[in-house]
């Protein structure tokens, strides 16, 4: 709730449960609690009343979340605001739905702080601040999902699609396959040699316009090409992205350097299947506020028409590779030609 509300809204209306304290503690530190209550003598009782040694209003941790991501939010204090008007503002701009909304906000009533230190004297644990568990939190967030699987996950989980792809926590992702009849080695050359001065295999001289504008803004641009053109290892520059994973023949990862409201990643991953490889291509963006969001929905639409084409010529270029030596230069001139000046969109 409190990540939806500081991303979307640079200007916050703010009711009187917003300003009411709290001790909130970070949930590895619940679960060390936890286990040392596995220890404690049997036979008797005792309430232990725990939380982080900060007592923070709502608004002070929305301001540290803000804070961390680097996002300036200004927040309006009204005394009328009822607990049903919040909760349906609250179903609007967040994933709550508007029931559990309500509910949340007539329990942020009453402040909810420790009253006795009998914790601290029982237990050897020792909350991290308000500020080191954001941090541990955005930092743990960012791990698991650098080691997400999108074969996995969006076969699997069957997540729900909106006109703009899935939203992952508060990434949003665009996933696309294609089956070729080829082995994954096969599949996986063309993938390994994108860029530099192989091109992107659809739509090249939209990719040298973006670069351009990057330089223009203090970017990167796409001057930095390739260090080889046939291999490829994590930390390898690539035009404007730079390698982040790779694990040849299965998977490439791509971590955008240019100027961005947000961050991105592009990812292709190979896997065998019954026809030969099935080939995953996954855009993914961590929109930085709304200046994030509304870049992610204005330029969707363009995307769809640049990473579709991509795709569709990294399959073309595979079944026509032998998976060792480069495909021949006219070779894929000629598969991306077309599409290319058909387009009008832009990466």
């Amino acid at each position: 709730m409190i990540r939806s509300l500081v991303e979307r809204l640079p200007i916050m209306i703010c009711p009187r449960w917003v300003q009411v304290k709290a001790q909130p503690i970070a949930i590895e530190d619940l679960l060390s609690y936890l286990i040392a209550a596995l220890d404690l003598p049997s036979g008797s009782s005792q309430v232990y009343e725990i939380g982080g040694p900060d007592q923070v209003s709502y608004g002070e941790i929305m301001q540290e979340y803000a804070r961390q991501r680097g996002l300036s939010r200004w927040m309006i204090r009204v005394p009328l605001l009822t607990p049903y008007l919040s909760s349906l503002w609250l179903g609007l701009v967040t994933p709550l739905y508007a029931r559990i909304g309500r509910k949340l906000v007539e329990s942020l009533r009453n402040p909810t702080l420790i009253s006795n230190n009998l914790a601290a004297k029982t237990f050897p644990v020792r909350p991290r601040s308000l500020r080191e568990a954001i941090t541990r939190a955005l930092a743990n967030e960012d791990r698991e999902f650098a080691e997400t699987s999108w074969s996995d996950a969006l076969s699997s989980a069957g997540a729900s699609r909106d006109w703009a792809g899935t939203r992952f926590g508060s990434r949003l992702v665009d996933s696309r396959t294609i089956t070729v009849t080829v082995p994954p080695e096969q599949a996986f050359a063309p993938i390994r040699r994108i860029g530099g001065r192989t091109g992107w295999y659809y739509g090249n001289w939209l990719w040298s316009l973006r670069g351009f504008l990057d330089l223009i803004v203090g970017g990167v641009g796409v001057r930095r090409g390739r260090r080889d053109p046939e291999n490829l290892h994590v930390g390898d520059p690539l035009d404007f992205w730079r390698v982040e994973a790779y694990d040849r023949p299965r998977r490439l990862r791509l971590h955008a350097e240019m100027k961005l409201p947000g961050r991105a990643w592009l990812e292709f991953e190979v896997t065998p299947c019954e026809q030969g490889s099935s080939i995953r291509q996954t855009a993914i963006f961590d929109p930085l506020g709304l200046a994030g969001l509304v870049y992610w929905y204005g330029i969707y639409p363009l995307h769809q028409f640049v990473f579709a084409g991509m795709l569709r010529n990294l399959g073309r270029a595979a079944e026509q590779s032998d998976g060792n030596s480069a495909p021949p230069r006219d070779a894929v001139t000629e598969a991306i030609a077309p599409e290319t000046q058909a387009s009008g969109a832009s990466p």
